[in-house]
């Protein structure tokens, strides 16, 4: 059993599957929120996608950023050669996917022109839109390429280094920051 759990590929695997199996049999419960299986689909996904990007979010604010100074110099090579640049895959591809979700779902809804123009009845889901958008332009324009900087994965002088994760961190708090009213639009709209 200890080699199955140790296989993140095997877990997510079976986690999947289990989510089929509540999906198939009809007993379950299940019920998509719109009774179609492709807008239940793509709720889950941007969900599980949302809960990625919005998770490490709150990782490098929470716990990372404010760690770092009190990390042995020694071993902050561990951070920023292994972890960090893992962890920031994840964290712009769940943007990405959690943003190509929304839209898809907002589309399926009928409801995205009204949520981009802030229109009723979808202007609540509209605002949580655009600042999810925001977000993740800063994610792949702004902190990703200043990540690569900060984390000597592209060549940079130490000066510029420095100055990269100090934008870096700044448009990550900012991200921080808008992910609250974010969260409650898209938790609260109907």
């Amino acid at each position: 059993m200890g080699k199955f759990f140790e296989n993140l590929g095997l877990v997510l695997f079976a986690g999947l599957a289990l989510a089929v199996l509540l999906i198939v049999f009809p007993d379950s419960g299940y019920r998509a929120p719109t009774g179609e299986l492709l807008n239940g689909l793509l709720q889950w996904g941007h969900v599980f996608f949302g809960i990625t990007w919005i998770g490490l979010l709150y990782y490098f604010n929470f716990v990372q950023i404010p760690t770092m100074p009190s990390v042995p110099a020694e071993l902050k090579p561990g951070v920023s050669k292994y972890i960090a640049p893992a962890a920031l895959f994840y964290f712009r591809w769940g943007a990405a996917f959690t943003v190509l979700t929304g839209l898809l779902l907002a589309w399926s809804y009928s409801e995205l022109k009204e949520a981009l123009m802030l229109q009723e009845p979808a202007r609540l889901i509209g605002i949580g839109m655009w600042l999810a958008l925001i977000m993740a332009f800063n994610v792949w324009a702004i902190i990703w390429p200043n990540q690569k900087k900060a984390l000597g994965i592209v060549p940079a002088e130490d000066a510029a280094k420095a100055k990269a994760a100090r934008t870096a961190m700044i448009f990550s708090r900012t991200n921080t920051l808008l992910s609250i009213p974010m969260l409650l639009a898209m938790t609260n709209a109907h």
